[in-house]
């Protein structure tokens, strides 16, 4: 698997995004975790070939609170809220993430909120990783809800990503059309699987700087890590990201991925709206660094 080397928590922590390492940590102490089979410690280092099961205790079902988290708020109407999400920021409750989740942020704009996917997740039409930053939409009727829910099933809801991977890239725009499903051997990944479900995305290089390529992607499905996934089937990971690739020497702390452009019809009135977001300091720095 990956991290060998690695403490037992921190690994743990890093290739599942809904656990912080405190409650890796904690999982590990409760006896929630094995490698090859037997109980570990949270400071065990991980070998190569190592097998790490672990199992999530049931979620408390306790409904989020709003909290005044500040939040980049693009718009806002009776229907929907189009918002950026800061990298590290959790979307919803879970294991380990009980306050500090986008789902508190939004919360704490006051208004309703859509109740189609549960108590824990108001307003949550769509999820982006914790290591992603940029756009999101969330509904705040159940019928707007399942209006967006109908786009991305459509695909008329089109969402378009930037990330910075290894290597160069060559040009062009190619589609890598690969099902998507656990990993069959780490569970704690995805992978490019026979049988899997259906994942296509769009890759176009935009610009090659300093062993590494700007790369424009186009959902078009929405798999768990589909980006991330599909490009380290390309050979090129994106850079920072500890769970499809190997980490190097100068990689930015998280997966340089960002949710740059969404476009989409207004569930009430059919009118199409465009959003887009700059890439954050982090990325852009890491970038012109590049040079």
């Amino acid at each position: 698997m990956t991290g060998a080397g690695g403490r037992l928590d921190r690994v743990l922590a890093d290739l599942d995004p809904e656990l912080s390492r405190s409650a890796a940590a904690r999982l590990v102490r409760a006896g929630r975790v094995t490698v090859n089979g037997r109980p570990a410690r949270p400071a065990d280092a991980l070998r190569a070939g190592d097998l790490v099961a672990y199992e999530l205790p049931e979620p408390e079902r306790t409904e989020p609170l709003p909290e005044a988290i500040p939040l980049v708020v693009l718009h806002d109407d009776p229907d929907l809220v189009v918002v950026e999400k800061p990298a590290g920021m959790v979307v919803h409750p879970a294991a380990g993430h009980r306050s500090g989740t986008l789902v508190h942020a939004l919360l704490g704009l006051g208004g309703p909120w859509s109740s189609v996917g549960g108590e824990a997740r108001p307003g949550i039409v769509h999820r982006l990783d914790k290591g992603t930053s940029g756009l999101l939409v969330a509904a705040r009727s159940d019928a707007a809800h399942r209006a967006l829910a109908g786009q991305l099933a459509d695909r008329s809801l089109s969402r378009t990503y930037l990330a910075i991977v290894r290597g160069g890239l060559a040009p062009g725009e190619r589609v890598v059309d690969g099902p998507i499903a656990r990993h069959p051997r780490d569970r704690l990944r995805m992978a490019v699987v026979e049988g899997g479900r259906p994942a296509r995305t769009r890759v176009r290089a935009v610009e090659r700087r300093g062993g590494h390529t700007l790369v424009q992607c186009d959902l078009e499905t929405g798999r768990t890590h589909q980006v991330r996934v599909h490009l380290a089937a390309l050979g090129h990971p994106v850079a920072g990201d500890d769970v499809y690739g190997r980490r190097q020497p100068g990689d930015p702390a998280r997966p340089m991925l960002h949710a740059h452009r969404l476009r989409l019809r207004h569930p009430r009135t059919g009118a199409s709206m465009t959003f887009e977001s700059p890439p954050p300091p982090d990325f852009a720095a890491f970038w012109e660094g590049l040079r």
